[in-house]
This record gives structure tokens, sequence and C-alpha cells, in this order.
């Protein structure tokens, strides 16, 4: 006869789990000896051995007891049901991982790949941070209000990074992150625009990319809250005849 000492180490278990399954019913408690000592025989050991197994194995303990107590087919059965439940929970737990990981790299949140990839372009360029957070914020908000424009307009961005003069603003964004409203700079970067959008309107292209107002008007309050100096290219851009930040427009001269 076995004391629980010696009980908890054939089966590999401690004292303390062989005590929680005389609690939940697992491991029927036996009688004390003439010491007062709980005596286990062999039987005990093999079901102590048994339970810890299908434990270790992911078995609910809940349904430790149903396969023990199970015939043959009833005991197969039942694993393989207990199997497929821990499949599916181990793709639950896949997923979850997925999305902490997203949510640990900060625009894979809630952005789509083709946006992630884009901002990763412009890291390449060497934008600062900062600016790509600014990026970021409003590709979220795109992306939350008309995701069926998304890749369309990212593949516009990626062919516009192509030409020599998009590439020659985003240097000049990046350089007046801190820029004094007074910076010369800022006058080369509303000239760089000005040039860009003569451009687009010739070739038809200009616009927001289908964006609607009051989504045109949160990116642009977004935009001004963020980077305050961007105002300062706003009312330049307005002495010229156009308007807006992210849909930028003619003004019609009689408006002038």
């Amino acid at each position: 006869m076995l004391t629980i000492s010696q009980l908890a180490t054939h089966a590999g278990v401690t004292v303390r789990a062989v005590r929680h399954y005389h609690k939940i019913g697992l491991l029927p408690e036996p009688g004390r000896d003439h010491s007062g000592y709980r005596a286990y025989d062999a039987g005990a050991v093999v079901r102590l051995i048994q339970i810890h197994t299908l434990a270790g194995a992911g078995v609910p303990l809940a349904r430790v007891q149903e396969l023990l107590d199970a015939a043959p087919e009833e005991f197969s059965d039942g694993v393989e049901k207990i199997d497929k439940d821990l499949r599916a929970e181990i793709r639950r737990l896949q997923d979850t991982r997925k999305r902490l990981a997203r949510l640990a790299a900060g625009e894979h949140l809630a952005l789509p790949a083709s946006v992630v990839d884009y901002l990763d372009r412009l890291r390449e360029l060497g934008m600062d941070e900062r600016y790509i957070v600014l990026e970021r914020d409003a590709w979220i908000m795109i992306a939350a209000q008309v995701p069926h424009l998304v890749d369309d307009v990212i593949v516009q961005k990626h062919q516009a990074l192509e030409h020599p003069d998009t590439v020659k603003l985003y240097r000049l964004v990046n350089e007046t992150l801190d820029a004094a409203a007074d910076d010369p700079r800022i006058v080369e970067m509303v000239d760089l625009i000005e040039s860009m959008m003569i451009a687009a309107v010739q070739a038809g292209a200009a616009g927001s990319y289908g964006l609607d107002d009051d989504l045109v008007r949160l990116m642009d309050t977004a935009m001004l809250e963020a980077a305050p100096e961007a105002q300062r290219i706003i009312t330049l851009l307005e002495q010229r005849g156009w308007k807006g930040w992210t849909r930028i427009e003619r003004i019609p001269a009689d408006r002038l």
C-alpha cells in the first residue's frame, strides 16, 4: 500500500494535484490505515496516471471522467471530438496572435496590407516617422469609410512615387516638419504642389479619389490639428487660386 506522497511520485504529479483530483471526484479517496493515513493501491496509481495523461494531452478535467468511464469505442469517439475542439481552439488562438501582432505593429491594426506596404515605401524614402503617423491616420479613416477604394488609390500613389516631383515634394515635407512659417522651402513646396496640380488638371486626373465631402473635411481637420504648419501651405495655395488639402481644387476666377 502507498502513501499519498508515494502515489504522487509513481504517477509523476504533485500531492496537491492528487488532493485536487480527490476534491473534484476524479480520483476516489481510499480509506485510512491503522495509523490514520490514506492507503493507495496499484489501481489508484493506474487511475492517477490515466488522469494525468489525459489532462496533459489537453483534455479538460471536466471531460476526463467521461473518457475514463467510456467503453473503448466511446473513448475513441470522445478523444476525436476533443481533438476537433482543440484544433478549433488552436486556430482561434493563432488568429488572436495575428491580431496582437498587428496591434503591436501599429498601422497593421486597421489597415490593409497594400497601405502598410505603401507606408513602408515612404519609410524607405527616409520619411520621418511623425509624417508616417499622419499618413497612417488618414489611411485608417479612408479604409474605414471607403474600403473598396483603397487598393486602387494605393496603385495611383505608387505610380506617383515614380515621378521625381513627387519624391521631391516628400523630401521637402520631411525637411520642413519643424520649419518656421517663413521658411523659403514652404514656398518651394507650394510651387511644386501647384505645378503638379496644373499637370493633373490638364491630364484630367485631379480630385480626391472619390472621397465624399464629409470625409474630406474630416481628413483636412485631422491634418491641420496634427500639423498646424500645413495652414501656411493652404493659405499660399489659396492666394494662387487653389483651395483644400485632401482635395485641392481650382477656385473659379469669379471667386478670387
